[in-house]
This record gives C-alpha cells, structure tokens and sequence, in this order.
C-alpha cells in the first residue's frame, strides 16, 4: 500500500471519529420526541422496548433478592439486599465465593436477567435468571439458563466468561446509540449509550436534525431531517371483490423497516455501530442464512434465530407486509389481538371458521398462530412464533424429520394420522412457500443431485432471496465448476444477501476467475459484499489488479479490517485477520493474530490449530505439538484439537500415541465424518483391516453419502476380495460422481470378478 493510500486511509478514520463525535450530539433522547408525538410516546411508555434495560429499583427489579438461594452441581447462588443494593454471592472468576452487585436489570417477560460490572468495563449477564411468568405458568421462580451444563470459571459459557458478555453480546440491542468502545491495547471496554433502554432513536435514528426541521417545517431537509424515512408512503391493503386475502396498493418501495427491526431482531454479526451505516442494514450486519445448525431444512427456526430470518422466507413478506402491518411498532404489541390481526388482510368468514381451521371455534387450535406460527421455546421459558408463516407439513415430518405444528399439539399422534388429516380436510396438496426443503435435505446429505438441486433454487426467482444466499453457501461446501457458474449467476442479484453468498462460492476458485468474477463488486453499493469481494482477492488473486481495482480493492480490504477490529475482543474475529495476514503472506502478523485470539479464549480450537499450521510449515512439529496440547488442556473436548494432534504424532511417526489421539477424535466428533475417516484409514495402515471396515461401516449409516468413507469401504473391502460387499459401495459412490471413469471402471470391475466366482 503507498504512502499516499496510507495517509488517506488515516484521514478517512480521522473524519470517522470527528463524524462520530457530532453525532453523539444528534441524540436527543425519547423525551423530546414526546412534545410532537405523545401518543407514539405514550405507546413506547408500555414497551418492552422502553423496559429493555434499566437501573435495579425495587420497581424495576422482579426478582426475589429476599435471602433466597439456588442450588446446582454442589454450588450454591444466594439473592439478597444490602445497603439497599442488590447482591448476588456466587461464585466469581477465580472460582470462589464472592459478593457481586447488581448493576442493571435486563428485560421484564417472560424472564428478567441481571448484569454485573467486572474490571475492565465488563458487564457480564448472570446465568442464574428470573421466571416473571405468572406461578400458574410456572414461574415467579429462579432457574438456570444453562441446566443441562455444568459451568465452571474459564468456560466461555460461564457468566464470567467471553460468551456472556453484555458488552457484545447483548447491548446493541438493548439501548440507544450503544458505542462498544473496546480498547485492544488494554483489553477493556469504555461503553456508552445515549439512552439506557431501547428508545425512538434506536429505530429512527439521531433526531436532531428532524427536530430542528420540526420548528421550521418550511426549511428543506430530507426525510424530515432523518437519515431514513419509515413512513409507509400511504400503504394499505383492501379485499377486492370476489377475493378472500387482501392485497397490497403496490409493494414496497423497500424493505427498509423490515431491515430497521432486523438490525435486533436477527441472527446476524455487526461490524459496525456507526448511526448512518446501521439505517443501511448491510453496511453494519451480516444476516446468517438458513444454515443446518440454526434453521431446520425446511427453515423452521431451530436455534435462537429471532425473527428475520424466518419473515424473510414467508409468502407474506413477498406480498408486502412489513412488520407494522402486524405490530404496533411503538408499543411492540399486535395492532389486534387473536385471530383479528390475521382478519386484517384475510376473510373472517372464510378463514376464522371450523371449516378452515377444522378446530373448535375459539380453541387454542383455532387460532392462526397455533398452525402457521408454532412456537419454540428459548432461553428456558421464551415461547417465540415462528415468523416464517407456513402452512404444516406433517409429510416432512415423515420424510425430512422436521417439526410440524399439528404433532406439537398432539404429540401423543403420529406424522401419518396429521398427514391424513390435513387430507381428509383437503389441504394435503398445499406445499406453502418454502419449496426448498428436498433441496436442502439433499445437500446437507451430500446427496446424489445436491448440487443440481441447489442450482434450481439459486436460478428460481419465486425463491426467498434468504432461501437462494442458503443454497449458495451450500454450493460453496463443494465448489465444482458447475457450483462456480451458479454463482457467477448471482452476483448481480438484487439482493445482498445474495451478491455474498456469490462471493462466499467464488472465493473458492483458483485466482483467475476470482479476478475476473469478483473485481467488479468492489464497488458495490453495500459494505458487506464489497468487503467480502475484497477479502476473497486478497493475496495471490489481487497481484493481477488494474489501478483502478487496485484503489478499490485498498478500500473495499481497509473496510474488512475495520470490520474485523470492531470485534477486536472476540477470538474468531482475530483468526480471521491471522487467515488474512497468511494470505497475503504476513505468517508473523498471521501468528501474533492466532495467538491474541487464544489470548483472548483459551479454549478456541480453530486458532491453536491455525497456530499449529503456521510452526508445521515453518518446520517446528515439536513445537505443534507442544501448542496442540496446551489447548486440549483447556479444551479436553474438541475432537478438532485432538485430530489435529493425531496427525501430527503421524507426521512424528509416533504411531501408538496418534492412533489414541484419532481414535479419541472419532469419539468426540462421531458428527464429523472427515474424523472418522482418516481414523478408519490409519487402522487400515497399521494392519486392523477388519477393525477399520468394521468402523467404517458403521459410520457410513450416519453419512451415507459421504464420498471418503464410501470409497475407503469399496477399496478395503475389495483388497480383501469381498467383491459383492465392495460393490454396493461402489455403485453409491457411481451414482454421487456420475463423471468419475474411474468408479465406473470400478463397478465393471467388481460385477467381472462376482462373475467369476469372487467371494460373495
């Protein structure tokens, strides 16, 4: 980078900071929005939004802090008052008993958690929460977020540890004009807020601006003086004749309140706090896509998602309802209680009625949200509806092993008798919106025909666009030329999410089409994709830039490094810049960065393996080896840690103890089928033939698809001539690589030796 760059790239964070400073200022604080807007105001006065975060009072602390205590695993939390504080003595960070105050309280319903001040600026969320549900529901009680778990100090689930920390984890979402204010150099935090709970500037932004063109409505100011408008421009819905569901007077010009409510209620990452860029919600987050381990394959919230990701896919969000069609977005409740909010936009006659809802008027099962929105709960007690509005598909249940609603409500039934149902009332034909659950099933197997599978969603314009960025993050796990295409395809999709998940697939190619593919989206209108673009040219592909890319790709990287060290305090984000530094070829920023991150989590594998890398590579196994162990010590339970161990005692030739390390990996990771695999193979080496084919076979019932432990199986089981047990795995591995000669070559093989007489 020249002198020249560096100096203006100096200059641009210098003007950040002014800009930051003289926002700090265009916050005015709910208070004066009342002046104008007192009902809106009174509306937000009854919000959860208003009660977000809060100073403990006894008004506004809900738990019992009367001597009450909490036992689990030998441990014992007592809840008290003292001095009118109010005290939590728990185990602390050293492992000891200890005093702690209660800094705020956090939330109101259904529980209440509270935070506490650690040095450093740290507030850390309490995993011991309070139940405010009513004691008929079960609650007015304290119980443990994490029940199944026994949370020690130095775990990062632990309250004192890295994943309960408020500063991060929780505080974006939870005040006004949060600014982190994290200091890498001391490792603490100066966090501030405007305003203490989620007030009218967390969704509108700064309001100085509108308030001044509030006393002066003649003076010129865009959208009022706001960066962002959310005025509907006159939307509304209406029935025409003859119609039973309403329909929109033309579609959003945007999805920019959708987007407003996202930067909370979504599983995303930010990498920005900066007011202007988080009214661009691609400048400041990046969405998770319907990823196996968050959303079941047919995108039905599993893990702790919120809404977005879940509205995104639905048929209402692409007829064009927003979030305040259904909520009032000042108070947080629906605009109409029951089944009258659906009424709103669908026949009263028609749908809340026995002969579509095939339920007791008035029941539970009679409400809309019971079959289109069943719930989950999180954190213990938090019921959430499913805001991928679907219709139930009980036969998926059957074949996919996803939930549906009707077996929610009557567990004691069976998938069939709901799917026989639904038929005898007619609806057993209606596939809902989400079409992409075979598809993603498929891939998630690493199927026969995933990636065509795949490729039809991505190119089928009637898809979510959450569904087809999902199905190219899938095409990435296996870049063919044929996945390369498909993301060619989509880079000048309309949708962000999209554009980057073209990135994510194309950043796997080799460094000429990288080039060719992704220079271009440098400039692209969101920070999120021009970011991504750059840091998947960054290294060997951005040699071959022009000037003119080159300037881009210098800002477009500067951004990713930004975003990066925004989240300077979390070990992932330093693995990233330590994958960074080694790309481009820098292993001495690259190690100091893996060793910040572990610094940071002692546990965190990816980065003492990285680490590991970067001494094999420079000759030093020993000292692998010695960083390998220092970690398993503080992670005995990553399978990743203990096969990255194995591998290097094989490098060692110290046979014996990798076959321990292998061996334990497989236990510990039995999901992972590379583990099992290379421990099958090194049986086989070390002369356990049947041992290994024993193993792998059982694996294989778990990962029937995977190409490695197949292929392992055919070859074993044909060096031992049982050509008819090699065969069936031989024929799979045909049907999965359809191109490969060589398989084919194989199967001819296999039924010739059969033919002959071979062993059966």
């Amino acid at each position: 980078m020249s002198i020249v760059f560096r100096l203006a790239i100096a200059s641009v964070f210098m003007l950040i900071a002014v800009v930051a400073k003289s926002q700090e200022k265009d916050f005015v604080g709910s208070a004066a929005c009342a002046q104008c807007h007192k009902a809106e105001h009174d509306f937000w006065l009854q919000s959860q939004h208003k009660a977000a975060m809060q100073e403990p009072t006894d008004a506004t602390t809900l738990g019992r802090f009367d001597g009450a205590t909490f036992k689990k695993d030998g441990g014992e939390t007592l809840f008290s008052k003292k001095d009118g504080k109010f005290v939590i003595r728990t185990e602390g960070p050293d492992g000891k008993p200890a005093d702690f105050w209660v800094k705020y309280v956090f939330g109101v319903h259904p529980l209440q958690q509270y935070l506490i001040e650690l040095p450093g600026g740290r507030l850390q969320a309490f995993g011991i929460a309070w139940d405010s549900r009513p004691p008929e529901q079960g609650g007015q009680r304290w119980f443990d977020l994490y029940p199944d778990r026994k949370l020690a100090a130095g775990d990062p689930l632990h309250w004192t540890g890295i994943d309960q920390n408020w500063n991060y984890q929780c505080a974006w979402c939870h005040s006004t004009n949060l600014r982190k204010n994290y200091d890498p150099g001391s490792g603490a935090f100066a966090t501030t807020f405007s305003e203490i709970s989620v007030g009218c500037e967390a969704c509108h932004g700064p309001a100085a601006k509108h308030i001044a063109w509030a006393a002066s409505p003649s003076t010129s100011a865009p959208n009022h003086g706001f960066a962002i408008s959310l005025a509907r421009g006159g939307a509304s819905w209406r029935a025409e004749e003859g119609h039973e569901t309403a329909t929109r007077n033309g579609p959003p010009a945007s999805d920019k309140e959708a987007l407003a409510c996202a930067g909370c209620h979504a599983r995303r990452q930010q990498f920005s706090d900066d007011p202007l860029a988080v009214t661009r919600f691609f400048d400041a987050f990046r969405p998770s896509t319907l990823d196996s381990g968050l959303y079941h394959t047919d995108g039905q919230q599993r893990d702790e998602v919120y809404n977005f990701g879940s509205f995104m896919q639905s048929r209402m969000h692409e007829a064009g309802v927003t979030c305040s069609d259904c909520h009032n977005p000042h108070s947080g409740k629906l605009r109409l209680s029951g089944n009258a909010v659906c009424g709103q936009c669908h026949a009263e006659k028609t749908f809340d009625a026995p002969a579509h809802h095939h339920h007791t008027q008035g029941s539970a099962g009679a409400q809309c949200a019971s079959c289109h929105m069943p719930t989950t709960n999180y954190m213990i007690v938090d019921a959430r509806h499913d805001h991928s509005m679907r219709i139930p598909r009980p036969d998926r249940t059957a074949s996919l092993g996803t939930p549906n609603a009707c077996n929610q409500c009557h567990a004691d039934k069976s998938p069939g008798w709901a799917v026989e149902a639904l038929k005898s009332w007619g609806a057993g034909s209606k596939p809902g919106a989400q079409r992409f659950a075979e598809g993603f099933r498929l891939a998630d197997a690493n199927g026969p025909g995933a990636q065509g599978a795949l490729a039809g969603i991505v190119a089928d314009p009637g898809q979510s666009g959450i569904a087809r960025a999902s199905a190219l993050q899938r095409l990435g796990q296996a870049p063919t030329a044929a996945a390369l295409e498909t993301a060619r395809g989509a880079l000048s999709d309309k949708e962000p999410m999209v554009r980057a998940a073209a990135v994510a697939v194309l950043a796997e190619a080799e460094p000429a089409t990288r080039r060719e593919a992704l220079a271009p989206l440098l400039t692209d209108q969101t920070r999120l994709v021009r970011m991504d673009a750059a840091r998947a040219l960054a290294g060997a592909p951005e040699a071959g830039l022009s000037d003119s890319e080159h300037a881009a790709f210098d800002k477009a990287l500067a951004e990713y490094e930004a975003g990066q060290r925004f989240n300077a305090e979390r070990p992932e984000t330093q693995a990233n810049l330590g994958a960074l530094a080694l790309a481009r070829g820098n292993t001495d920023a690259a190690r100091a960065a893996y060793e910040k991150a572990l610094a940071l989590d002692p546990t965190f594998a990816p980065a003492a393996i990285s680490l590991a890398e970067i001494m094999r590579g420079a000759g030093d196994e020993a000292g692998a080896e010695v960083a390998l162990r220092k970690s398993i010590a503080q992670n005995p339970g990553s399978g990743a840690l203990a096969h990255a161990l194995g591998l290097s005692l094989i490098r060692q030739k110290r046979l014996g103890e990798a076959m321990t390390s292998l061996e334990l990996a497989a236990r510990l990771a039995p999901e992972d089928p590379r583990m099992v695999y290379v421990y099958g193979v090194a049986l086989h080496e070390t002369g356990a033939a049947d041992q290994a084919i024993e193993m792998l076979s059982r694996a294989l019932a778990g990962h029937p698809f995977d190409r490695d432990i197949l292929a392992a199986l055919a070859s074993y089981e044909m060096e031992a001539g049982n050509y008819a047990g090699a065969l069936p795995h031989a024929e799979r591995l045909a049907e999965l690589e359809p191109e490969d000669r060589s398989i084919k070559d194989m199967v001819a093989e296999l039924k010739a030796m059969i033919g002959k007489g071979g062993r059966q």
